[in-house]
């Protein structure tokens, strides 16, 4: 493996890790401070920008460039539009998934 696939790896590993945490929180211990949608929205943006700021960023700058519907575009609306929607777990899932199939 090559020094950039150790790093994505990790990072994958790391989110999987962090968004299993998550899970485990919004669905089985239900912590107080969880109730607030907005914390929920903060604690679920910390495993997707681990994951998808790269995704994010070729999307910004292939949009500069002028290619506007390619795959990272698409994966940047996907998942913004489930946070709009507040479903935050969607989001993060949907990029970590794609990171795992990429």
């Amino acid at each position: 493996m090559t020094d950039k696939q150790k790093k994505v790896l990790y990072r994958i590993i790391a989110t999987a890790l962090l968004y299993a945490v998550l899970l485990v929180m919004e669905h089985i211990v239900k912590p107080a401070f969880m109730e607030q949608w907005y914390v929920t929205l903060v604690l679920f943006l910390i495993p997707y920008f681990v994951i998808g700021w790269d995704i994010m960023y070729k999307a910004v700058r292939n949009i500069s460039h002028g290619q506007v519907f390619d795959e990272n575009f698409l994966m940047s609306v996907a998942t913004l539009a489930a946070f709009a929607i507040r479903d935050f777990p969607e989001a993060v899932g949907v990029m970590l998934f794609y990171r795992i199939g990429e």
